[in-house]
């Protein structure tokens, strides 16, 4: 029984389309070299700098290899998840989570070992990784702070104003990319994880704007 892989292939610039050719055609080579079945091929032509929420091609291959048995993920280098290394990070976990091993065709490896376990070598790389994601969390946390204490020096009064609260309309704007992935049927634990929100808050989401 052949295993079952998904490719997923990304530039960044539109014009670019036979840079991602080329990558889904060694990716395909390396498929039958091993003996892999490649049941679907997820492609675009955005910048790795975006969000989670900005990448639905991405999430929707996410979505796919967790929920259809999916063996591997083939990409051409780890950088097509995108430049964030928190966001990388998020996906990773979510796939490990599903069994689903990630093929990074310039290290030649896979971050799951045929156990199930995570490679040796990736958790090295995944600690670098998280690492990295640490000190990408202080830079964020240090302008946010000095952004505030900077408004404060202005004169700037932070928090709500008295009795205030969100209304239904500010809601469904600031969560719009939760509440499209809780329509689409994603698991409450992934959507946290991809959005960067607490499990809790996706729950309060669906409870309030997903009529079932």
């Amino acid at each position: 029984m052949k295993t079952k892989a998904v490719i997923y292939a990304r530039v960044s610039s539109s014009n670019d389309r036979q840079d991602t050719t080329r990558q889904i055609e060694d990716l395909r080579k390396y498929a039958v070299s091993q003996n892999i079945e490649i049941v679907n091929v997820f492609q675009e032509h955005i910048s790795g700098a975006k969000k989670n929420e900005e990448r639905q091609v991405l999430t929707d291959c996410l979505n796919y290899c967790t929920t259809h048995s999916v063996n591997y993920l083939l990409l051409s280098e780890l950088s097509r998840l995108g430049r964030s290394t928190l966001q990388v990070l998020r996906f990773l976990e979510v796939l490990h989570e599903a069994k689903v091993s990630v093929y990074i065709q310039n290290l030649g490896l896979y971050t799951l070992q045929a156990d199930g376990k995570v490679n040796p070598i990736v958790s090295v790389l995944t600690t670098m990784l998280a690492e990295m994601g640490n000190i990408e969390r202080s830079n964020i946390q240090y302008r946010l702070n000095s952004g505030r204490a900077n408004y404060i020096a202005k004169g700037g009064k932070l928090g709500r104003k008295k009795g205030s609260m969100k209304t239904e309309e500010k809601k469904l704007e600031e969560y719009r990319d939760t509440i499209a992935l809780l329509k689409k049927g994603y698991s409450i634990r992934n959507i946290a994880k991809l959005q960067g929100i607490g499990i809790s808050t996706v729950q309060r989401i669906k409870n309030q704007f997903i009529r079932t």
